[in-house]
């Protein structure tokens, strides 16, 4: 989750000079399987992380042939792939490379990772004499796919253009139109880039249904935005379902693999603070595991379950 990344970029600066070291791809329960053909490469901590190789083969079988240490979906994890150190790579799924390398992004098909699927927190209030509000953020998130995401992230952080631009644009091609607002309220967002494009969609949404938009952009981590949600000094945030209900929750391990269950114990959790979930995006930003377009293409890869297959 969002919060263990942070942690994991500190301790991947000290990994740098750590070189692969193997996993084992000569075991019984590997030998054969795609995997086993596979160097993966990812962060230091990876290979005790339930959410990062531990994982993969507890939940789907798979042992690598060997592992790469580099960095938290960083630019040498990105480097390990292109230059073909290592075939499969962790990166985070919205991660804006992807789109720009033309990575294959491989589909969690066993629901490995917590479900941190994009979703508007809101106050309330503002949604009482206001229904547009949430039919207009509903309506942008059913239209934020992965691939839309990764896409505006892009054009961002890559592509140079303003996030106004591109949100524009996007709304343009997705056809969002609402009418019916008024009054006021305020879009925020964490220091985070991706919070402020997805918040600057919200903004631009609701400006267009007629209700006036104040936005407080780069406010800071959660634990500064959270209590100015609660305050009303901001009134939407985009979220992530399962960091967020962690957040509220004091960490109390009740998010999962399952964005319905996951979002219904978030809205059950902010009900005490005067707020709500929304309805919950394709989108996600959690652990993802990338391949280049001509190792997906070699090995016939489109999901995880994919790598346990025999080798061709």
């Amino acid at each position: 989750m969002r919060q263990l990344r942070m942690a994991a970029l500190g301790a991947a600066v000290v990994a740098l000079a750590v070189s692969a070291c193997s996993l084992g791809g000569g075991s019984q329960a590997s030998k054969g399987t795609i995997a086993s053909q596979l160097v993966l490469a990812g962060p230091p901590e990876c290979p005790e992380r339930p959410f990062c190789l531990e994982g993969l083969t507890g939940t789907y079988g798979i042992t690598f042939k060997d592992f790469k240490a580099t960095d938290a979906g960083g630019p040498i994890t990105i480097e390990a792939l292109e230059n073909g150190d290592a075939q499969v790579g962790l990166l985070f799924t919205s991660d804006p490379a992807i789109a720009a390398k033309g990575f294959v992004l491989l589909e969690d098909d066993k629901q490995l990772q917590l479900a941190d699927n994009i979703i508007p927190v809101v106050r309330e209030d503002v949604l009482a004499g206001n229904p547009v509000i949430e039919e207009a953020l509903n309506g942008v998130i059913a239209k934020l796919s992965q691939a839309a995401l990764t896409d505006l992230n892009k054009q961002v952080t890559v592509d140079g253009k303003a996030a106004a631009e591109v949100a524009a644009a996007w709304i343009a091609a997705e056809g969002l139109s609402f009418s019916g607002g008024s009054g006021s309220v305020t879009v925020g967002s964490t220091n985070f880039y991706e919070q402020e494009i997805i918040g600057e969609v919200f903004a631009q949404v609701l400006e267009g249904a007629g209700i006036d938009v104040e936005r407080k952009f780069q406010l800071g981590a959660r634990e500064v935005v959270f209590p100015a949600l609660e305050s009303g000094e901001i009134d939407i945030l985009a979220e992530y379902a399962a960091t967020a209900l962690e957040y509220v929750n004091n960490k109390a391990g009740e998010a999962s693999t399952d964005p319905a269950a996951t979002s219904d114990k978030l809205r059950e959790r902010l009900a005490d603070k005067g707020l709500t979930a929304l309805d919950f995006a394709a989108a996600t930003d959690q652990n993802g595991f990338v391949v280049t377009k001509a190792t997906a293409d070699r090995y016939g890869l489109a999901k995880l379950s994919d790598l346990a297959k025999p080798a061709p």
